[in-house]
C-alpha cells in the first residue's frame, strides 16, 4: 500500500527522530565499571606499539612515552583510585580500591575481576605485594585468604589456593625464587615448614603434582591427579 507524500514524510520524520533518541541514550549510558579511558592524542604512535611506561597518577593509571615523558594515554574509574600497577607486557594490570582487578593495553579495558572479600582485607592491606606475575602469562593475586591464578591474556580463572585454617598469607613476603614464589603462611600452631608455600604457574609446587594446563582454550588434558589444595578452573 502506497503512503501519500504528506504521510510518508511524517513516518520518516519519526523514524528520524526514534533513531536520535537511542542514539542519545545509548551515548549517555555510562561505561561498565565506572570506566574512563581516553587514548593520546592523535598523530602519536599507537598505544598498543608499548612504547610508553605506566604507573599511577592523580587517582588514575597513566602511560607515558618511555623516550620523551608525553602522557600517551589515561585510564580512570568513576569514584576509585588505584591501589597497584603493575606492567605486564603490552599491558597493565591494576587493583583498584573496591577490590576490583583491570587489564588495559591503552586502546581499550581488556577485562575486569572482582576480588573476593576485598573489603576485609584491602583497607588494611592496600597493593602491597598482591600482584605478582608468574611464568606463562598468569597473574597471581595474593591475599591473606587465598591465592587466585588468571590468565593475563584474556583473565580466565585457572586456580585457587586457599590458606589453610588457622593460617594467613601474607603479601608483602613474598619472594621469587627463578619461577617459584615463595609465600609466608603464618599459622598459630605449625611448624615453619609449614607456614612456607611455594607457588608457580601450575599452582601449588608439590611433588608428584598434575600440571594444569594455562595455555589459551584448545583441546581439553586428559584426567589426571591434582594437588588436593589447588582448586582448578577449567578452561572455559
Amino acid at each position: 500500500m502506497a503512503f501519500p507524500p504528506h504521510r510518508l514524510t511524517a513516518v520518516l520524520l519519526t523514524a528520524a527522530v526514534a533513531l536520535g533518541v537511542l542514539s542519545l541514550a545509548r551515548h549517555a549510558r555510562p561505561a561498565p565499571y565506572g570506566d574512563r579511558l581516553q587514548a593520546g592524542r592523535s598523530g602519536e604512535p599507537h598505544p598498543g606499539t608499548r612504547a610508553w611506561a605506566a604507573r599511577a597518577h592523580d587517582g588514575a593509571v597513566a602511560g607515558y612515552d618511555s623516550r620523551t615523558g608525553a602522557l600517551r594515554w589515561r585510564y580512570a574509574r568513576a569514584g576509585h583510585r588505584p591501589v597497584s600497577v603493575l606492567p605486564a607486557r603490552a599491558e597493565v594490570i591494576a587493583l583498584w580500591d573496591d577490590g576490583l582487578l583491570t587489564d588495559t593495553d591503552g586502546r581499550s579495558v581488556r577485562w575486569h575481576r572482582a576480588l573476593p572479600d576485598a573489603a576485609e582485607w584491602l583497607p588494611a592491606q592496600g597493593g602491597t605485594g598482591v600482584l605478582r606475575l608468574l611464568g606463562r602469562g598468569i597473574l597471581a593475586v595474593v591475599t591473606p585468604r587465598r591465592v587466585t591464578a588468571y590468565r593475563t591474556a584474556d583473565g580466565d580463572l585457572r586456580w585457587v589456593l586457599p590458606a589453610r585454617p588457622g593460617c594467613a598469607f601474607r603479601p608483602e613476603g613474598a619472594v621469587r625464587r627463578g619461577a617459584a614464589l615463595l609465600l609466608a603462611q603464618p599459622c598459630a600452631d605449625s611448624a615453619w615448614t609449614g607456614q612456607l608455600v611455594a607457588v608457580d604457574d601450575l599452582g601449588r609446587i608439590a611433588p608428584g603434582r598434575t600440571p594444569l594446563g594455562n595455555d589459551l582454550p584448545g583441546p581439553r588434558p586428559g584426567p589426571g591427579h591434582l594437588d588436593a589444595e589447588n582448586s582448578l578452573a577449567r578452561p572455559r
